[in-house]
């Protein structure tokens, strides 16, 4: 007969998750100040870039109607 899977939570399943989780945050480490940065500028651009498309893509739904109805 086939083994039947458990999906239940038990205490092996989560002393496994907790085991997983520590040996991923013992590999990691502080970034240094300039990949901190590289980081922020990058992660920075990334907003305002997609905010730009974002207000872009406002106007002309805002402003092409008025120009084509001219309400």
């Amino acid at each position: 007969m086939a083994e039947k899977e458990s999906n239940a939570i038990s205490l092996e399943n989560i002393t496994g998750g907790f085991k997983q989780y520590i040996r991923i945050l013992q590999l990691t480490r502080k970034p240094s100040n300039e990949e901190f940065f590289t980081i922020s500028k990058v992660a920075g651009a990334g907003i305002l870039l997609i905010g730009a498309i974002g207000f872009a893509i406002y106007l002309v739904m805002v402003l092409l109607p008025r120009t084509l109805f001219g309400h």
